[in-house]
């Protein structure tokens, strides 16, 4: 008996440490970890486009979408599990639209004259889950085109595909509308690991990618596996509850079937 609970006072410790670390990157007080980026011509200041707002005893990440903008990490990221949980507001200036934008790297104004180069987990209602290469982002991408063969669609058993500038397409329209309806709030997820990495809308997988890269001035293409997060403002505003990430190992292979 005594030997018995020898060895689980010493395996105790040791699971629990090998349980993975699950960190708020927005820690539902402030946004001492994040940076703000605005064009110089948007007449807005930082506070006006992102900030917290108080509701029933929850702290909310307010992003207005009033004008383009990025909030970033000031931490690069790789081979992780990001969650985040939103909500569209009432208020739209174009159209519901925001996005998360991970793997970003270089200055600001690569991608549109606004954000990081960066690999696109589209929020935009209608296209919640498409893949977008911002900037001079690249990927590949299980797809098929349309009966014009302008688009793509992802598609597990559909023919590999590369996107980016300079090649056939920078988007790929998701597999199927899994959005909530303006005003719930939708739950995704970003699955990234090496250079595979896997969009999630309300638990369902619709998009996966593959060989991510970034396109020098040549047009060759080097790995990409980190980087830092963004979440724009881009038209539409809307609330975030939480934003968490943890480390991965792998990618659950489920996801990439």
């Amino acid at each position: 008996m005594r030997k018995l609970i020898f060895l689980v006072s010493i395996l105790l410790p040791v699971s629990l440490m090998a349980k993975p670390k699950l960190v708020k990157i927005y820690n539902e007080k402030n946004l001492s970890n994040w940076e703000i980026s605005l064009p110089p011509n948007s007449g807005k200041t930082p506070g006006a486009i992102f900030g917290i707002v108080a509701e029933k005893g929850e702290n909310f990440l307010h992003i207005s979408g009033e004008v383009n903008g990025s909030l970033a990490t000031k931490k690069e990221y790789a081979n992780y599990h990001l969650r985040m949980v939103f909500k569209w507001g009432a208020k739209v200036y174009k159209q519901f639209n925001s996005g998360i934008l991970y793997h970003s790297y270089g200055p600001f104004g690569e991608g549109l004259g606004v954000w990081m180069s960066a690999h696109e987990f589209q929020l935009c209602t209608g296209k919640m889950g498409d893949s977008y290469c911002m900037g001079n982002s690249y990927f590949e991408i299980s797809a098929q085109k349309d009966a014009e063969g302008k688009s793509f669609h992802y598609t597990p058993d559909g023919v590999v595909s590369k996107f980016g500038v300079n090649f056939p397409a920078k988007n790929c329209s998701k597999m199927a509308d899994h959005e909530k309806p303006s005003g719930e709030w939708n739950v995704v997820d970003l699955y990234c690991f090496g250079r595979n990495s896997v969009h999630l809308v309300n638990g369902s997988v619709v998009m996966v990618n593959s060989n991510s890269g970034k396109i020098e001035k040549d047009g060759s293409v080097l790995p990409l596996s980190g980087g830092k997060i963004q979440i724009q403002s881009e038209g539409g505003e809307l609330f975030i509850q939480s934003i968490t990430i943890e480390k991965i190992k792998e990618i659950p292979a489920a996801y990439l079937k």
